[in-house]
C-alpha cells in the first residue's frame, strides 16, 4: 500500500492491523525518522523501526518506487561495503505555513527539506475583519498552489498559527467566535480542502526558534511574541509547554500598573498596555497629536492615524528621542515581567521576538539595564537574552513542526530534530 494512503485518513484514523496496515505504518514511521533525522543507512533505520535488514530493504525499495525516498549517495567503509544514504524526495509532498495576526497574513509554501517555494505572500487583512478573511484566505492559498504547479493532494497539510484564546482540548477559538463554534481544525480544513493543523502563535514562534532559530538544540527557553500583544511560548525541558488547556503564556496579562489602563481582555494595567507594540504606537499617535516634537510626525505627513511601529522603530534609528524614550519606557516594564520569569523558570535563554525585534538593541538594552536592577544576580547571570534572529517569520516556519509531528502522531517536541 502506498504511504500516501495514511496522509488521506490525516494520519488520525485507524489503520486496520493486518499485514498492509501493518506495512503502511512502518512506511509512517520510517519517513519520520528519515524528516526528524536526516538521511540514514538501512542498517540505521533497522533498530529504530524494529525490523530486519531484508524487510527494511524490501521497504525502502517501494518507497524509492512510490517517490518518497531517494538514494543519496554511499558514505565511508567501515570495514567493508560502503553504506548507501537515503533521504527523502524533497518534493514529494509540501506543507502550507499560514500566520493569522489581527492586521495581516502570512503564507508560503515548504518542501520537506523545510525549503520556501519563494517570498512569502503578505496581505493586509486579519482577524480584525474576521467576516472577510475566510474567503481572501482561501482565494491566496489556491493562487499560491497554482502559482507553484501543485495539486491539493500533493499537500501534507497547512499549519495554522492564530493569536487569542484556543481550548488545546475542543480546539475551539474563544477570541474570536467570528471564526465559528466547530473546533478550528475543522473549519480551516473544510475552507481550505487540506488537512489543517491549528497552533498558538506564541508557541508555533517557540517551536520556529527550536528548530530553526537561536532555541536550537536548547532545551529551556523561553520565547517573547511582542507585537499586538505580549505573548510567551515556552519550551522546558525540551518540549512545548502547553498548559493544562493550552492556555499557557499569556504573559501580556500579568498586572503590571494596578490604575493603568483598560485592557482589550478586560482587566486594568495588564502588561499588554504598556509594553506592547500596539500600546507603543497608541501612545506616539496621543501624544504627537498633543504636541510632542518628533519626526514621526513628518513621516506620516501630521496624519498621527497613520503611524506604525515600524514608524517608531525608524525614527528611534534615526536618533528620534521622543521614540527612544517610548522603546526605553517598554523595555523598562518588560524587564519587570522578564525578571518574574528568570526567578520562576531560570531559563538558559529568552529570545525577544515578533515585530518588536525590529527594534533590536534599542529594546534590548534598557531590557538588560533593568534586569541589572530587578533580577538576583547569581540567577540572571544564567540567562542569555537574545533578539530573536527569524523575526517576525519564526511564527510561519513554526508552522513546519506543527504539521509534521502532528502527522506522526505526537506533540511538538524539540528533542532528535537534527537535519533542520
Amino acid at each position: 500500500m502506498n504511504l500516501s494512503k495514511l496522509f488521506e485518513n490525516k494520519s488520525s484514523l485507524p489503520v486496520k492491523n493486518n499485514g498492509s496496515g501493518k506495512k503502511l505504518l512502518l512506511k509512517k514511521k520510517i519517513f519520520g525518522l528519515l524528516y526528524l533525522e536526516g538521511p540514514k543507512t538501512i542498517a540505521d533505520l533497522c533498530i529504530p523501526a524494529g525490523v530486519s535488514i531484508p524487510t527494511m530493504t524490501r521497504i525502502m525499495h517501494e518507497l524509492i518506487r512510490e517517490g518518497w525516498v531517494a538514494e543519496l549517495g554511499t558514505g565511508e567503509s567501515r570495514g567493508g561495503r560502503r553504506p548507501v544514504f537515503f533521504g527523502l524526495n524533497p518534493e514529494a509532498r509540501r506543507i502550507i505555513g499560514i500566520d493569522i495576526t489581527r492586521k495581516y497574513i502570512r503564507i508560503n509554501i515548504f518542501d520537506l527539506r523545510n525549503r520556501p517555494a519563494g517570498k512569502t505572500v503578505q496581505k493586509d487583512i486579519g482577524l480584525e475583519d474576521v467576516t472577510s478573511l475566510p474567503k481572501i484566505l482561501k482565494t491566496l492559498v489556491n493562487e499560491l498552489i497554482k502559482k507553484h504547479n501543485l495539486e491539493k493532494s500533493s499537500i501534507l497539510g497547512a499549519g495554522i498559527s492564530l493569536p487569542g484564546l484556543i481550548d488545546k482540548k475542543t480546539n475551539i477559538s474563544y477570541s474570536y467566535p467570528g471564526l465559528g463554534d466547530k473546533p478550528l481544525d475543522e473549519i480551516f480544513g473544510e475552507l481550505l480542502g487540506i488537512p489543517a493543523y491549528i497552533e498558538h502563535d506564541t508557541k508555533t514562534m517557540a517551536l520556529g526558534e527550536a528548530w530553526f532559530g537561536l532555541a536550537k538544540n536548547k532545551s529551556n527557553v523561553l520565547c517573547l511574541n511582542i507585537g499586538a500583544g505580549v505573548g510567551l511560548g515556552m519550551i522546558l525541558k525540551g518540549e512545548l509547554y502547553q498548559g493544562h488547556s493550552g492556555y499557557s503564556g499569556e504573559f501580556g496579562h500579568i498586572q503590571m500598573v494596578p490604575d493603568g489602563e483598560l485592557c482589550d481582555c478586560g482587566k486594568i494595567g495588564c502588561l499588554e498596555t504598556i509594553a506592547s507594540g500596539s500600546s507603543i504606537v497608541a501612545r506616539a499617535k496621543q501624544r504627537i497629536s498633543e504636541g510632542t516634537n518628533s519626526i514621526i510626525k513628518k513621516m506620516v505627513e501630521g496624519r498621527t492615524e497613520n503611524i506604525r511601529l515600524p514608524d517608531v522603530i525608524f525614527a528611534a534609528r534615526q536618533g528620534d528621542q521622543f521614540a527612544i524614550e517610548l522603546l526605553e519606557e517598554a523595555g523598562g516594564f518588560l524587564a519587570r515581567g522578564i525578571a518574574v520569569l528568570i526567578h520562576l523558570l531560570n531559563p538558559e535563554m529568552i529570545i525577544i521576538g515578533g515585530d518588536m525585534a525590529g527594534a533590536g538593541n534599542l529594546l534590548a538594552d534598557p531590557v538588560q539595564q533593568k534586569l541589572n536592577k530587578y533580577t538576583i544576580n547569581r540567577i540572571r547571570q544564567d540567562t542569555a537574552i537574545h533578539i530573536s534572529e527569524l523575526g517576525e517569520q519564526a511564527m510561519l516556519l513554526g508552522t513546519i513542526p506543527v504539521v509534521m509531528t502532528r502527522i506522526f502522531s505526537q506533540e511538538p517536541n524539540i528533542n532528535n530534530i537534527n537535519n533542520q
